[in-house]
């Protein structure tokens, strides 16, 4: 079985019906690929968020924060791995005791990282909002101190779930509650993203009606193109998610309506090639969030050539291209709005 709760699957499958459809199996260098790949990207990602102090913003801690989840998740699945690799080659007793507790924290990481990853984006979707109809009121509304309680909330939590996950891993009712866990999730943040866009559409029909001799409409407009930018940035992030998660949540739904149906066994046999997508969120966040932010190329540019961090002046002023830093967004907005 693939990697990834793999004795709970493993016990699933042997009450199955049997198919015509034959399981998908994913070569084992492509899980352990993938695993390295996001976990070194995600690190760069942690790293350069924490050295570039013009990242030290609420959006990008929670930006942080989603890039350290993702990093626990290809951590739990490269440890999964090597351990797949020990097995196969003598070294370790599949069905010990020791390695099914290991297999249970890494499972437990893992659902960790689903908790926490959902968490984070409902956290940048509120900041999102905020930074785009309430700019005057941002500072005071998202401070730091804020965003380190929020974000202390959602890992606590999160860590509570893993011991949970522990403790209760093969009852139904953990099972039936990251199904719905999931799809409340997708529905909330989805309604508070369309919310956001109708209402900037409507605020940016408020603009253009403004009066062309205006000498602020021009940088206000600038702005608003900005904040909405990172808007869509954060969009496309939780699309990517929803796209990598989605089939693995429709399998454990199958499971639950129609654990004995051959048809649904057959989706079921795709189940590894579930785990490959799951696994490339991680991957791909990366790439997301440094083609759209110039700040964070720029970071790990001086990261992997190993630049001197002291650069002028002109590089350290954040531009409005870079649309992600709040913090100076916002001190521009409080400038064109007074």
């Amino acid at each position: 079985m693939s990697p990834g709760m793999t004795h709970y699957w493993l016990t699933i499958n042997s009450t199955s019906n049997q198919t015509d459809c034959p399981e998908v199996r994913v070569p084992f260098p492509i899980f352990y690929v993938m695993g390295v790949m996001s976990l070194v990207e995600n690190l760069l990602v942690v790293i350069a968020v924490i050295k570039n102090r013009n990242l030290h913003s609420p959006m990008y801690c929670f930006i942080c924060s989603l890039a350290a989840f993702n990093t626990i998740a290809s951590l739990s699945k490269t440890c999964e791995n090597l351990m797949i690799m020990l097995a196969e080659i003598g070294h370790l007793e599949k069905k010990s005791n020791p390695a099914k507790k290991l297999d249970d924290v890494m499972d437990s990481l893992l659902c960790m990282s689903f908790v926490g990853s959902i968490f984070s984006f409902m956290a940048i979707a509120v900041d999102r909002y905020i930074t785009i109809f309430h700019a005057l009121q941002y500072h005071n509304i998202m401070t730091m101190w804020h965003a380190g309680v929020i974000l202390s909330v959602i890992w606590t939590t999160c860590g509570v779930c893993a011991v949970l996950m522990i403790q209760f891993f093969t009852s139904k009712v953990i099972l039936i509650c990251f199904v719905v866990f999931f799809f409340v999730s997708l529905t909330i943040i989805c309604f508070l993203y369309v919310y956001m866009f109708m209402l900037a559409r409507s605020h940016a029909r408020k603009i253009a009606a403004l009066p062309s001799n205006i000498e602020g409409r021009k940088c206000r407009h600038q702005w608003w193109r900005g904040s909405m930018r990172g808007a869509l940035t954060l969009t496309i992030l939780f699309g990517a998610f929803v796209v990598c998660w989605a089939p693995f949540f429709l399998h454990l739904t199958i499971i639950m309506v129609c654990p004995l149906n051959p048809y649904c066994e057959c989706y079921r046999s795709l189940f590894e090639l579930h785990v490959v997508l799951m696994m490339s969120h991680a991957l791909i966040d990366p790439a997301i969030y440094a083609f759209r932010s110039t700040e964070l190329r720029r970071t790990f540019r001086k990261m992997l050539l190993c630049s001197d961090s002291s650069q002028t002046a002109d590089q350290n002023v954040l531009d409005l291209n870079l649309h992600w830093q709040t913090g100076a967004m916002d001190q521009f907005s409080n400038h064109v709005f007074e």
